[in-house]
């Protein structure tokens, strides 16, 4: 079970993002080192429950422990029963979405829109904490606009409510994902509680994790989209933490395993055809970065057979590998 202490050793959590942290890359991420990884939100509308898409986000055969599943929605009651029903399922932590800023979550007044309602924060915090016995986290923003920024009495609100744990994002829901994330209200928000802070925004590399920690005093850090493409961040951010070793960046052949492993997790988890489509995201975070790799995605984005996409990347990495060797050999 997560306690207080959990933080004191365990400093680097996968953030949960919707489409992203399905089952296969939370276990890729864990298995590279990160502390802990949240699943995508799962809605609180228990008629979505049935569906093929809640099924696969509730998922967790096999997955290292402990498991944290977050759920999303307005009604204290739907999450309070949300919140139950994760447990029964598997879940060793329930998370709340107060932080998502996307259209479609705000429009229903969950996510981070239920950042203006601090009345009702209070309500859903009060109901879904009394409605298990397992520990409740909460991930929000710093508030609804630049100027009405509340973390601080969302804060409080959480700690009386039982939370035991709080992610901040260092963003407003009107700043989405613009610009770069602010601590000083972190800092603020951590001067003040009386439970583990999380913080989260911008970090994209172990020395900044570390400079974040520093400056708000927080007990953890939280890695969102640093990770795509990169699934060994949180874990190297995690290692220098600990005891301050700077692990190298993953080979050419390192990075072909990995991603090939995961795209064949992929496959197997939702299925070939829908695995291949959701493959494609992962492929252009890891693949456009390299010369050459515009092309490449370009050509793969429309394979839809999971052998073939397999075939293609580990050609594409087998020729940025001898790409390589050739210009080592010609600077020796």
């Amino acid at each position: 079970m997560l306690t207080d202490s959990f933080f004191a050793s365990n400093k680097v959590i996968l953030a949960p993002m919707a489409g992203v942290t399905d089952r296969p890359f939370r276990s890729l991420c864990r298995g590279l080192g990160a502390d802990l990884a949240v699943s995508e939100m799962v809605s609180s509308d228990p008629r979505l429950r049935g569906s093929v898409k809640t099924l696969r986000r509730i998922d967790h055969v096999g997955e290292p422990l402990p498991r944290s599943v977050q759920i999303a929605g307005a009604d204290p009651d739907w999450l309070a029963d949300a919140a139950r029903f994760n447990i029964d399922r598997g879940a060793d932590i329930i998370d709340i979405n107060m932080g998502c800023p996307a259209k479609k979550v705000c429009n229903v007044a969950a996510g981070s829109a239920l950042l203006s309602d601090e009345a009702l924060v209070a309500r859903i915090l009060e109901k879904v904490v009394a409605s298990i016995d397992a520990p409740v986290t909460l991930k929000i923003r710093t508030g609804p606009d630049p100027g009405t920024r509340n973390a601080l009495r969302i804060a409080h609100i959480a700690q009386e409510s039982g939370i035991r744990a709080l992610a901040i994002h260092g963003r407003t829901r009107q700043c989405a994902f613009r610009g770069e994330a602010e601590y000083e209200t972190i800092r603020k928000v951590k001067a003040q509680a009386r439970i583990p802070i999380i913080a989260n925004g911008d970090i994209t590399s172990p020395e900044q994790a570390q400079r974040v920690l520093r400056f708000t005093g927080a007990d953890a850090v939280m890695i969102g989209r640093a990770a795509q493409g990169d699934p060994w961040l949180p874990g190297r951010i995690a290692r220098f933490l600990h005891d301050g070793t700077l692990l190298p960046l993953p080979s050419l052949q390192e990075r072909a395993d990995v991603l090939i492993q995961h795209l064949r997790a992929l496959h197997d988890f939702h299925g070939e055809r829908t695995g291949a489509k959701i493959a494609r995201k992962h492929l252009s975070w890891h693949c456009r970065a390299y010369a050459g790799g515009e092309e490449f995605w370009r050509r793969i984005n429309h394979v839809e057979c999971p052998q073939r996409q397999i075939a293609l990347t580990r050609d594409f990495f087998r020729q940025k590998m001898d790409e390589s060797q050739s210009d080592s050999m010609a600077a020796a």
